[in-house]
This record gives structure tokens, C-alpha cells and sequence, in this order.
């Protein structure tokens, strides 16, 4: 949604992932100057690698994620509605060998019901449908970068070696967003971002229109997401682990349990095997603060495997904070 203001300001966004690109997006639509400052583009980040279904996956605390998820849901939903590139509605079903109960995410998404017995698996009893956003990222984040420089952001691609040399003289800025993702460990710097690896199987589609979760597969957690072109199968939850190496053992055994969840998938070709390191930390961190020359900078990372799922209310609430960077009285 656009919000129409005077310029207020110029602002520098440190990192080209989702929730850069998000903060970004929500900077100008309250008139700022932007510059994204990367030293990679998004289609070389984590999220361009994401399965990225709205799900909330190894973030907290709770309250907070369940807001910022909330307004992150609508903002997709709207998307969708709008035919914004890669961003749509997928029924789901998430399976469960116990009574789950209502699920404490559920008030996001609204319209959760109990699966009905046809619509499970062998070997499960219980199950829930709702519909969630996904969001095909290979389409989507190019997009939203193309989107975002043609609204006037200006991109700038450096590596930097810490968080304070975003305050640069050549192109000075009122507020900086650090939303570096996995690289706060070392520019903010801030030691309890620690690296979660996931790795995903992509197999071709063979008819299925259907997402299928089990987090607590014995095998290991276990998701079917299905897109326009493929299948995503994951995945991997693994925490502290730096080596984004695709394992082939790792993925053989990924297509194994997802094809127990989804028997249709038995012989769908393997199209690719990759592993992403997401960003985590014990609480997603979104707070203003000080570099060492007085700039004010607001805080945007940690968002483990929630960075689709929290990108846009997160980027509401940056845009409210880089508001009071200003001070009363100033459009933002």
C-alpha cells in the first residue's frame, strides 16, 4: 500500500534480500531517497533460494512474529489478488499423528479447519487446510528489485566491512537499515546470528496444485511446495552448520520422505539440489540504534526461516521508526 508524503529523507538499506528489498519498497512509498547498498545482487542471496511459503519457521518471540506475520500475510494475499510476478495463493496441508489444536500462527491466516479423513495420507489421522501466500522467488525477487529501482532507488554494489561504513560521506544518509541477513554476525557485529542451514530438492511437477507439510516426520521435517514450473522438497533445519555444499545423501533421503507425504512424486525427475544458510538468532531483531558517527540505524535481521513470512510487516514497522529518526513534525 502506498502511502503518499513529502520526502522526508534519504535513507541506506544494507542488504538486497527480502526483507531489504521490503524496507525498501515501504521507504519509498513514504517519499524517502533510497539506496540499497549489497554486495550481492538478490537473485545471489538466501531468499533467492527460499521455498518461500508463508510459514513461520524458526523465529520468535511469538507476539511480535505473529504481528509482523500477520500484516506480512495480508500484504501477500494482496499481491496475489493484484497478479504481482510470483506471488500466490496455495491451498495447504500441514500433517500431524496427534491433535494439533488450533495452531498459535492460525490467527494470521483466519480460516483454518481440520483436515477431513480423505483428505490425508496413509499412516496419518490428523491434518489442517488453510490457504497461504507462496512466492516463487526466482520470478518474484528480480521483480521486486527491477521495482524497486524503478521507483527511484539507487543501488550500490558493496562489500562492506562493517556496519558503520554504511554511513558514507560520498552519499550521506538521515537513517541506515541493516537488513544484511547472515552478514550481521559480522558487521552489526552481533555474535547470536548464527547460520541455519536448509537444503532443497527441486523435482518436476506432476500435476500437483497441493502444499504438504509434516514437521515432525520421522525422517525429518518433510514439505512439498508446489510452482509453477516445479516442486519444491524440503528440507533441512540445521542449526550452526556454515557448509551450503549440497549433499546427495541429504537430498535423496528429502525426496524419500516427501514422497511418503505425496506418493505422486514417485519418479518425478530431480531438477536441482541446493542448500542455503538463513539467517537466525534468539529473537528477530527490530530496533533502532546508533553507528559510531551518530547516524541513526534501525535494526532488520534474524529471521531464520521466516524472512518471506515476516518481510513486510517488519517493513511496515522500519518505516514507522525511520519516521521518529526525524523527529515531530516531519512527513513519514
Amino acid at each position: 500500500m502506498t502511502v503518499p508524503s513529502t520526502t522526508p529523507g534519504r535513507a541506506t538499506v544494507v542488504g538486497a534480500g527480502i526483507v531489504g528489498l521490503a524496507a525498501a519498497s515501504r521507504l519509498l512509498d513514504r517519499g524517502w531517497r533510497v539506496t540499497v547498498v549489497a554486495d550481492r545482487p538478490a537473485t545471489e542471496t538466501t531468499s533467492h533460494l527460499a521455498a518461500a511459503v508463508w510459514f513461520p519457521t524458526r523465529a520468535d518471540p511469538r507476539d511480535r512474529v505473529l504481528a509482523w506475520g500477520t500484516a506480512t500475510y495480508a500484504e501477500l494475499a494482496d499481491q496475489a489478488r493484484r497478479g504481482v510476478p510470483g506471488v500466490v495463493m496455495r491451498e495447504s496441508l500441514t500433517l500431524h499423528r496427534e491433535d494439533p489444536g488450533r495452531p498459535w500462527w492460525a490467527p494470521a491466516v483466519g480460516d483454518v479447519r481440520p483436515a477431513r479423513p480423505d483428505e490425508l495420507p496413509p499412516g496419518y489421522r490428523h491434518g489442517l487446510r488453510f490457504a497461504v501466500p507462496l512466492v516463487e522467488m526466482p520470478v518474484h525477487l528480480p521483480w521486486l528489485a527491477a521495482h524497486v529501482a524503478d521507483r527511484g532507488a539507487r543501488f550500490v554494489s558493496r562489500r562492506l566491512a562493517s556496519l558503520d561504513e554504511a554511513a558514507d560521506p560520498a552519499h550521506p544518509a538521515d537513517v541506515v537499515i541493516a537488513a544484511p541477513g547472515l552478514a550481521a554476525r559480522e558487521l552489526v557485529p552481533d555474535p547470536s546470528v548464527v547460520p541455519v542451514r536448509g537444503q532443497i530438492v527441486r523435482v518436476t511437477n506432476p500435476g500437483l496444485s497441493l502444499s504438504v507439510r509434516d514437521e515432525a516426520h520421522p525422517g525429518g521435517r518433510a514439505y512439498v511446495h508446489p510452482r509453477t514450473d516445479d516442486v519444491v522438497l524440503g528440507g533441512t533445519l540445521e542449526e550452526g552448520v556454515r557448509d551450503a555444499t549440497p549433499d546427495p545423501a541429504q537430498a535423496a533421503a528429502i525426496v524419500a520422505r516427501c514422497t511418503d507425504l505425496v506418493p505422486a512424486l514417485a519418479g518425478a525427475e530431480v531438477l536441482e539440489t541446493v542448500a542455503g544458510l538463513r539467517p537466525a538468532r534468539p529473537t528477530v531483531r527490530l530496533e533502532r540504534g546508533v553507528l559510531a558517527d551518530g547516524t541513526p540505524v534501525i535494526h532488520d535481521y534474524g529471521h531464520g526461516g521466516s524472512g518471506i513470512t515476516l518481510a513486510w510487516g517488519c517493513a511496515d514497522e522500519v518505516a514507522e521508526h525511520a519516521a521518529r529518526t526525524l523527529g515531530p513534525g516531519v512527513p513519514g
